[in-house]
């Protein structure tokens, strides 16, 4: 009977230290998937900070592009010019385009290129926002 009692009471002692490592693993992975979810949550916030700020420095670029397309300061100089020229060159593109829709007469064809272009073009608010000077 001694040995049934002494085995007993290694099993309940070898519960009790599995049950006891068990609750301290459990706390350990809790606390890892709180600090990741933290970190996960603090580069989602950061990406987002990061989005806002090629906005506005987008924004203050339009503006600027806006107020000093004519005669910036020589820092911007070149900058200036590449949008100017990138302009012009929508530009003529679009003509090219209207060219093009005015003089295809095959019957079908011009509403699927209009479609396709219209698909194609971003809204003209959003455009015009964007690209303020055609």
């Amino acid at each position: 009977m001694a040995n049934y009692e002494e085995f007993k009471k290694k099993a309940k002692d070898a519960i009790e230290t599995i049950a006891d490592v068990s609750a301290e693993a459990y706390k350990i992975a809790e606390e890892k998937a709180k600090v990741l979810a933290r970190r996960a949550k603090l580069n989602a916030e950061i990406t987002r900070e990061k989005a806002l700020i090629r906005r506005v420095k987008g924004e203050i670029g339009g503006k600027y592009y806006e107020l000093h397309k004519d005669d910036p300061e020589e820092a911007f100089r070149d900058n200036c010019e590449n949008i100017t020229d990138s302009l012009a060159r929508i530009g003529v593109k679009r003509r090219e385009l209207e060219e093009l829709k005015a003089n295809s007469k095959s019957g079908g064809f011009e509403e699927a290129y209009s479609e396709t272009v219209q698909d194609a073009e971003p809204e003209p608010e959003a455009e015009a926002q964007e690209y303020s000077e055609d």
